[in-house]
């Protein structure tokens, strides 16, 4: 018992997801494209690469140059 519950929760969020997305600044935007001073850069985090050396097993993959030979 007690699925009816979750389960309209789960409903409510999904219908608001679907038919009520975040509203856009139009404004901004205009800005935006048009390169208006002002107008922050959005920010963009780098992407990490995963780093081989915390690899315990990473000793026993063949490197793809050594595959050439």
């Amino acid at each position: 018992m007690g699925r009816g519950r979750a389960k309209a929760k789960q409903t409510k969020v999904a219908r608001e997801l679907k038919y009520g997305g975040p509203q856009t600044d139009f404004q901004r935007l205009q800005a935006e494209l048009t390169g208006a001073p002002g107008v922050p850069a959005p920010v963009v985090e780098p992407e990490i690469e995963d780093d081989l050396d915390d690899d315990p097993y990473a000793k026993y993959y063949e490197d793809e140059d050594e595959d050439d030979a």
